[in-house]
């Protein structure tokens, strides 16, 4: 979500090691500080363990890193050995760890014998610009069929954070082979990229520059460097974000209960829980914050509403209630039992 001004906070860094243990458990997705926030880097000092789920010793995470797809990109880390997932779909700019809450969740996760995964998309760290919801929501649905075609998944429930709450969404309106596994949803931080957006002087002849661009064809072609500078954006995506009823935009406080209903609708087929920042720095002040999440949940048919208080955009400042607002809602509506979806 919003990665140009502010800048975006420092990504966590993935530590590799020369050995593995024989049951392939993978540790040391260490929470460190980048000095380059868009490009992880590489840290040699971190060994192996041979345990499962995360230790707060020296704030690693102990569990398998394996690839669910044929991009390169398409790399997942799970802490915990059990059949249900928690999957955690990130916003942009966003990789492993992108949020504070993650470490105690995916503690409270094993201890309700859950798995936590961490996915990384086409669209993860600097990708974003050159990728799509559609895109997106491919490789979700490859990771979920990996799930239950390697892990036995008896089912999972999606957790979104900024915009990884518009990965969902589409996902489920796919109505993917696989998307009958998802037996819940959460979105934390479901917020208008539009509205966000036009606080900066530069979108609005950003947004007709890249409607031309769409209208004589170029819509794959990349925006000027000023329109997003912190990665390369294409006409498409940059219009999808910023422009009225792209197709990013599915959260924005001036959309009618109608337009809210026919993006957010069919997520009344799924349980659903909005956990929402009341201090969210990416909503512009005008928006009356508690009226919106009521609209949003009244028109995804009566999602969970969850309200943080002073909570800001990624719940830095509130991590305990954050995980603890979660893990309440994954053991009410957790798997019970998922639907093959082959048959």
């Amino acid at each position: 979500m919003n990665p140009s001004s502010p800048p975006p906070p420092s990504r966590s860094s993935l530590s590799s090691s020369s050995s593995f243990s024989t049951t392939s458990w993978f540790s040391g997705i260490v929470r460190g500080r980048s000095s380059n926030p868009g490009n992880p880097m590489m840290a040699n000092n971190v060994s192996a363990g041979d345990g499962g789920g995360p230790v707060n010793r020296k704030k690693q995470f102990r569990g398998v890193l394996f690839k669910y797809g044929p991009n390169p990109t398409q790399v997942a880390f799970k802490t915990g050995d059990f059949k249900q997932q928690v999957i955690f779909i990130g916003g942009l700019t966003d990789g492993f760890l992108a949020t504070e809450y993650l470490e105690p969740l995916s503690i409270a996760l094993e201890n309700e014998k859950w798995s936590l995964v961490q996915l990384l998309l086409s669209s993860s760290y600097s990708g974003y610009g050159t990728s799509s919801l559609k895109q997106d929501a491919l490789e979700l649905d490859q990771l979920v069929s990996y799930l239950i075609n390697k892990e036995n998944s008896e089912g999972v429930v999606l957790l979104g954070h900024s915009t990884g709450c518009q990965d969902i969404v589409h996902y489920m309106r796919t109505n993917a082979a696989c998307s009958r596994a998802v037996r819940a949803a959460i979105l934390q931080a479901p917020v208008s990229d539009r509205e966000y957006r036009a606080t900066l002087p530069e979108t609005a002849a950003m947004i007709d520059l890249a409607s031309t661009m769409i209208h004589e064809g170029r819509g794959m072609e990349l925006m000027p460097r000023e329109a997003n500078p912190d990665a390369p954006i294409t006409a498409y995506r940059f219009h999808s974000l910023c422009a009225y009823m792209g197709d990013d935009d599915m959260f924005s406080s001036d959309l009618s209960d109608d337009q809210l209903t026919m993006r957010l609708g069919h997520m009344s087929n799924t349980p659903c829980q909005v956990i929402y920042s009341m201090a969210d720095e990416y909503v512009p002040e005008y928006v009356d914050k508690k009226t919106l999440v009521e609209r949003l949940c009244r028109a995804m048919g009566g999602a969970e509403k969850v309200e943080i208080e002073w909570g800001n955009h990624s719940l830095s400042n509130r991590v305990a209630e954050a995980a603890q607002a979660i893990i309440d809602f994954v053991k009410i509506e957790g798997p019970k039992g998922w639907d093959d979806p082959w048959n």
